[in-house]
């Protein structure tokens, strides 16, 4: 009978074939094409290319939006990718807008431009950090606070509109400090927003849905900085009014019991 030989004590065992580290490509193009959006609005404004610069803050709305769909779609979900699309939002939807409107209005109010500002920015910083800390334990259907983009959709629409009719920021100085000021707290308030992630746009939608969604669009198009201006401030002002509808229904339960 032949005998078993082992191996020696001493010999090296075979190592598994370590997996070479890297990123997903697609999703962080959509990213970083956000990031440069954001990083050309501050770049407009310091050369006074106010319009611009409020266009690419929606294009990197848009291309913001897109990032997590294509993740998802594609199964190309990482952490490097959900901390890199945070530093995106914090440039594009944090520092951008609090720029692009000190640039056209701010700067003239001195300490109080650059207040407003500060506070913005700082308020979108701990937004986004609110946000991160808190997935997997809210509720999907609901933001809690403004989220970033559509705070600083509100800036940007509202100098897109002083640019477009030829107004400049000197003369519209106080209403945007309390307009970036007040977008700013939203997104650090406690109130609750939908975030519409319940919706499965795979499905089938009822055929007056697909008319509501053309008559958006031409409603767009007839004057674009006017109607994104005052769709993403009835989205702002739908917090505070939820809030207090859900205030008065607890106390009409109470005066029926």
């Amino acid at each position: 009978m032949d005998e078993i030989v082992s191996p020696p004590e001493n010999q090296p065992q075979p190592q598994p074939p370590k997996r070479r580290r890297g990123v997903y490509l697609l999703p962080n193009l959509f990213t970083t094409a956000a990031l440069f959006a954001g990083f050309y609005a501050i770049i407009g404004a310091m050369q006074g290319k106010f319009e611009a610069a409020a266009i690419a803050i929606f294009a990197a709305m848009i291309l913001d939006g897109l990032d997590g769909r294509v993740a998802r779609m594609t199964n190309t979900q990482s952490d490097f990718g959900a901390e890199y699309d945070s530093l995106s939002d914090m440039v594009a939807f944090g520092v951008a807008p609090a720029l692009v409107a000190y640039e056209w209005a701010l700067g003239g109010l001195g300490k109080v431009g650059w207040l407003a500002a500060f506070i913005y920015t700082t308020a979108a910083a701990l937004r986004l950090a609110r946000f991160n800390t808190m997935l997997g334990t809210t509720d999907k259907r609901f933001f809690q606070g403004l989220p970033s983009p559509s705070a600083a959709a509100i800036v940007a629409a509202g100098v897109w509109i002083g640019a477009d009719q030829g107004v400049t920021g000197a003369h519209l100085n106080w209403l945007a400090a309390i307009l970036t000021t007040l977008a700013g707290l939203l997104m650090v308030s406690d109130f609750r927003y939908r975030s519409f992630k319940d919706l499965d746009l795979r499905n089938r939608v009822p055929f007056v849905a697909a008319i509501v969604i053309m008559l958006g669009f031409a409603l767009i198009y007839l004057h674009p900085p006017v109607i994104l201006f005052l769709g993403f401030l009835t989205y702002a002002l739908s917090g505070p009014f939820l809030a207090l509808a859900r205030l008065q229904q607890k106390r009409t339960r109470r005066r029926e019991r």
